[in-house]
């Protein structure tokens, strides 16, 4: 990330809404957004697919299981559109094909695709392609479950509203195999997309 034009961006930004960017308690903006960004696009130009396949480990028959289910991974991004927050909750399923992946990896690409100017209906798409070609699943299945900020508090400032969508791949695309596999993540989970972690406990 080129740290010196983002903060000479948000200097023209504060000028363009009328603001004095020198002003004692602007002074510094500049600066904090550019360290915020470093961190809600990490993931641009990161290999996703290289995370997923080092976190894998061969698994015999009989020990792989005919289904894993993760549910309630949390993630933040950015949409595109207006470069606001979304916050929610990842659930993934997959079917294992010779490999098992570590569940701490999965939320790491969860992390690193969501961590670029995003899409809520692409992440999934990408987080689902992702996994089956770093894992080698039969299938995968991702659910995500967002509140938008623009959304939120832009517009209809709709705040109670979140967006749920549905990736699938391989055997968990089938529809037999993705009700399954929605069965298992409905059970015991909890409204994902809620700003107070406590709310989930």
């Amino acid at each position: 990330m080129d740290r010196a034009r983002v903060e000479a961006a948000v200097r023209e930004l504060l000028l363009g809404i009328g603001e004095d960017p020198d002003r004692p308690e602007l002074a510094r903006t500049p600066r904090r957004v550019a360290d915020a960004y470093a961190e809600f696009f990490a993931g641009v130009g990161t290999d996703a697919v290289a995370i997923a396949r080092d976190g894998t480990v061969h698994a015999e028959d009989g020990e792989r299981g005919e289904l894993v289910v993760v549910r309630d991974v949390r993630f933040r991004s950015v949409c595109e559109h207006h470069l606001l927050p979304f916050l929610g909750v990842a659930h993934l399923a997959y079917a294992p094909g010779d490999r098992l992946i570590g569940l701490g990896t999965l939320s790491r690409v969860v992390d690193a695709v969501a961590s670029r100017p995003q899409l809520q209906e692409r992440l999934g798409e990408q987080v689902a392609a992702t996994i089956a070609e770093g894992l080698g699943a039969a299938g995968v299945l991702v659910v995500l479950d967002a509140q938008h900020q623009c959304v939120t508090t832009r517009g209809e400032r709709q705040t109670g509203s979140t967006t749920v969508t549905v990736a699938a791949t391989g055997t968990l695309a089938d529809p037999a195999g993705r009700a399954e596999a929605i069965a298992l993540i409905g059970t015991g989970t909890h409204t994902g997309a809620s700003a107070d972690p406590e709310a989930d406990a």
